[in-house]
């Protein structure tokens, strides 16, 4: 069976990350993104299962830095969200959830032309993955694909809505650190291709934008309405894989400085 790796596999996704367990290493580097100083644009879709958005094909938007040792291409970006505040979030951090998991999936470019062939390879995949929560203000990259006039586009499963003139690097917070792990995609065919970096810095939602992603449905318009919400694949276990991040977990209260604490963009010397 195609899927049998979703049942048997040793390196599923997504996992309870106990940073109390991952290896401080002092020589990862910073991230970087590169999107040829152009702004992004693409399909906000609803898939039936989750917010998905695909990037167009031009500009051409890459990841590299960290864990990762080639160039990643993205290819979608994905939003997976709970029915109440605190649960929602795939992944969890010392067994806490968060309301939602915004999820940037890229495959290897340098070693491979496309998603499907990176997926069934080694060093195939890189998933950057960030938690949400819902508090008074909003990230501003998440409140534009949240406004009122975009979410309602794609109320029903298969609705798509075309956004353009979106600025990537403000999904990512100003000052952050990383966890990184070898894991699977968290779909079928849960193929075990993944390096997950997880972002440890909270991003921001208001209510009313959580309220109006819980409005959205699993279904077309002709049938009964289920939230989207709730989506997300249990957790997996780690076992026996190791973590990395780039903080030292015996130090937690020094705050993340200096230039391997920002992304870098472009290019540019010290991130933003």
């Amino acid at each position: 069976m195609a899927w049998s790796l979703c049942a048997v596999g040793k390196r599923q996704s997504p996992v309870d990350v106990e940073l109390k367990r991952a290896l401080y290493d002092p020589f990862l580097p910073p991230l970087r993104l590169s999107t040829g100083g152009e702004k992004l644009r693409g399909t906000l879709y609803n898939t039936g299962r989750h917010v998905s958005f695909l990037p167009a094909p031009r500009p051409v938007v890459n990841v590299s830095g960290g864990p990762l040792l080639y160039s990643h291409r993205l290819s979608e970006l994905r939003l997976l969200f709970g029915a109440r505040d605190g649960a929602g979030s795939e992944h969890q951090i010392n067994h806490q959830g968060f309301s939602a998991e915004v999820q940037l999936i890229h495959f290897n470019q340098e070693l491979y032309g496309n998603l499907s062939a990176a997926s069934r390879s080694p060093n195939g995949l890189a998933i950057l993955s960030f938690f949400v929560n819902v508090a008074g203000s909003s990230n501003s990259f998440l409140s534009r694909l949240l406004s009122r006039d975009t979410i309602t586009r794609i109320s029903y499963k298969n609705d798509a809505y075309f956004l353009q003139d979106l600025s990537l690097e403000l999904l990512f917070p100003e000052s952050f650190g990383f966890v990184t792990y070898q894991g699977s995609l968290s779909t079928p065919p849960c193929s075990e291709t993944v390096t997950w970096i997880l972002i440890d810095r909270a991003l921001n939602i208001t209510s009313l934008q959580m309220h109006s992603l819980r409005l959205l449905s699993q279904n077309p318009p002709s049938q009964i309405f289920q939230s989207l919400s709730g989506n997300g694949r249990p957790l997996q276990p780690l076992a026996h894989r190791a973590l990395r991040g780039n903080r030292d977990p015996r130090h937690p209260e020094r705050r993340c400085r200096g230039p391997n604490y920002r992304l870098h963009v472009d290019g540019a010397p010290h991130g933003r």
